[in-house]
């Protein structure tokens, strides 16, 4: 285990190894995988966890926007990528890296075929989106019959696959409304496939669609949060585990009269004697000023010490008088005991957010 000098947001890859094969347990041997590594991998290292994966012999990727995916390819990924909420602006380049636009509206499915057919392809791979239920992006299912007429005007394109996003899928109290959801999906998938005569690929399950609705595997599942260690219920964080351990060190140790404060606009007031310790991790590196205050709280030699004060811009401090340390001491942000979950959740936010909250600035130590 390295040991920190700074700064580090530690990733695991035998963790990742691991929870990609529990996911992949869960499927059939013939539904493909695809892993999700926008958003820098979820705030880890998007090349490096593709490129690990990659060799595991992972399926598909996905990526929110087009420079995620020209990065991946820069990077050596050469197994197809889905962009999935590409910009017209940067439908060429697109093409160019032979990246896999999702089309969810008229408008850009317009424009994607009049760049691919500018740029004379054929056949190019193209995933079409319905919304079934989250209203955030998608056609609509009376769109069908638009989308097909649009088709059978040109050859530049071909559907890869059909696909929608389940809403609420690790809410089993949503789970009538998310049977909804995969029903209707069958249904416009149905009518699809009849329209144009083939059938491409389907997909609806996210990382709690593939813990909880095996039924609606389909011919392919897509995972994110879960490949890095969040199962989203109690049960699952049990199977797999956080692949990232950000921690820090005390830089300097403060002993504080009562009466004294600490930090900006004097936040925190001292009603007894205190030790405080000053850790080089702040809100420029993801730790938000809504931690401040004795919401959250790092780890020190197992023992919580709560955030004293204002979150600064590259430092917080934390209240230290009943634990034994010693300036240079090593700190645990988040974890595999301590997780982000946890800390996410005395801000009243989630970990998703946490996660890829952290900084591009703090240094990446890799364990493989």
């Amino acid at each position: 285990m390295y040991r920190a000098q700074e700064t580090v947001l530690e990733i695991d890859f035998k963790v990742l190894k691991q929870n990609f094969e529990y996911l992949k347990s869960k499927i059939q041997a013939n539904t493909k995988f695809l892993a999700v590594v926008k958003a820098f991998a979820y705030g880890s290292d998007a090349t490096e966890i593709a490129t690990y994966l990659q060799n595991l012999d992972i399926d598909y990727f996905a990526v929110a926007y087009v420079n995620e995916g020209i990065a991946l390819r820069n990077a050596g990924i050469t197994k197809p990528i889905l962009v999935l909420h590409p910009q017209a602006v940067n439908f060429k380049e697109l093409i160019d890296y032979c990246l896999e636009p999702s089309l969810y509206s008229a408008k850009v499915f317009n424009e994607f075929i009049a760049i691919a057919s500018l740029q004379k392809q054929t056949n190019y791979p193209v995933h079409i989106k319905f919304n079934t239920g989250l209203n955030r992006l998608g056609f609509w299912e009376n769109d069908v019959n638009y989308i097909v007429s649009k088709l059978k005007e040109t050859n530049a394109i071909k559907i890869k696959s059909l696909f929608s996003h389940l809403a609420a899928s690790e809410d089993l109290e949503e789970k009538a409304f998310t049977l909804n959801q995969i029903e209707s999906f069958k249904v416009i998938s149905n009518n699809v496939t009849n329209a144009i005569g083939y059938k491409p690929m389907l997909h609806i399950c996210n990382t709690s669609g593939i813990l909880n609705y095996p039924e609606a595997h389909f011919d392919m599942v897509r995972s994110g949060i879960g490949l890095y260690g969040f199962g989203n219920s109690e049960k699952e964080n049990k199977n797999v585990k956080p692949i990232a351990t950000l921690k820090t060190i005390i830089s300097q140790i403060h002993k504080i009269e009562k009466g004294e404060t600490v930090g900006y606009n004097r936040a925190f007031k001292s009603a007894s004697f205190l030790k405080i310790a000053t850790l080089p991790i702040g809100h420029a590196d993801g730790i938000g000023r809504h931690y401040g205050n004795g919401k959250g709280f790092v780890t020190i030699n197992s023992y919580k010490a709560p955030i004293v004060g204002n979150v600064c811009m590259d430092m917080i401090m934390v209240d230290i008088t009943n634990i034994d340390c010693k300036e240079g001491d090593e700190v645990i942000v988040f974890g595999q005991n301590n997780t982000a979950e946890t800390l996410a959740q005395t801000a009243q936010t989630i970990s998703y957010e946490l996660i890829t909250a952290i900084s591009q600035r703090v240094k990446r130590v890799y364990l493989k």
